[in-house]
């Protein structure tokens, strides 16, 4: 898990908020890793991140086991024709029977999938290369859509 973050940390603009007990942050959140593309250094607030890692169960996302010592999940928006070679299928018509607790592999984000996000549980020796490359992508998206929203002349109405 310290692996991703650092290496998330290395991408140029990124921003990579991991809450503690004390912060501004819900409880729920502590432990748990956000990745952002921020290239003027700010929290932005009116952004989702590209991708997470979560340490533990959420009351409404339990299938990938997360609560025993040991396991996290990462988890990253893809565009779609990523999403379907990872996959095999589109976010939207979402129909196999999944494993979701499954280790190192890759599927679809077992709450999240229908809206184009995919996740591993525990990465390991198949995803870890997969996972990175999945962050660099997304984040290189998250930058383009910052740099999209911050054009000279653009006003906010235009977003």
């Amino acid at each position: 898990m310290e692996q991703i973050i650092a290496g998330v940390r290395d991408f140029d603009g990124a921003l990579v908020v991991v809450p503690e007990p004390g912060g501004d942050f819900p409880e729920l959140a502590w432990g748990d890793a956000f990745f952002y593309c921020t290239p003027d250094g700010h929290m932005p607030q009116n952004a989702q991140p590209y991708g997470t890692i979560v340490i533990k169960n959420y009351p409404d996302d339990a299938l990938s086991d997360l609560d025993p010592p040991g396991r996290w999940r990462v988890n990253i928006h893809v565009d779609r024709p990523t999403f379907r070679e990872l996959t095999g299928e589109e976010p939207r018509s979402l129909s196999r029977p999944r494993d979701y607790a499954a280790a190192d592999s890759v599927m679809p984000h077992p709450v999240y999938g229908a809206l184009g996000w995919i996740s591993v549980v525990n990465p390991g020796e198949r995803t870890t290369d997969t996972v990175v490359q999945l962050l660099r992508g997304a984040h290189d998206a998250s930058r383009a859509r910052f740099e999209r929203r911050h054009e000279p002349g653009r006003s906010l109405e235009n977003d």
